[in-house]
């Protein structure tokens, strides 16, 4: 069974910066591809980012230029940076990593403060 866990969530004033980290149970070449998505109150989840096993990159339009995903090989992790943030940033970030089956980590709280 996979696991997929996610840290580096917290609060933050907007404008600031924080560092998501999701460490999978298995090499992330074991995955098509592996991304980030969030769920603010009352809105549905969305995507923010991926990565595919090949290292292509996807954002949702609103962050791009602000949030960078990245792979570590070695460490099996994946990482968001997210830079600039705003107060429409603050939600629930979820891992997830697609397989055989879609697999998604239990979140990490951000929120940004105005």
């Amino acid at each position: 069974q996979v696991q997929l866990v996610e840290s580096g969530g917290g609060l933050v004033q907007a404008g600031g910066s924080l560092r998501l980290s999701c460490a999978a149970s298995a090499s992330v070449f074991s995955f098509n591809a592996m991304g980030w998505y969030r769920q603010a109150p009352g809105k549905q989840r969305e995507m923010v980012a991926t990565i595919t096993i090949s290292g292509s990159t996807n954002y949702v339009d609103s962050v791009k230029g602000r949030f960078t995903i990245s792979r570590a090989n070695a460490k099996n992790s994946v990482y968001l940076q997210m830079n600039s943030l705003k107060p429409e940033d603050t939600a629930i970030y979820y891992c997830r990593a697609v397989g055989k089956i879609l697999y998604w980590g239990q979140g990490t709280q951000v929120t940004v403060s105005s």
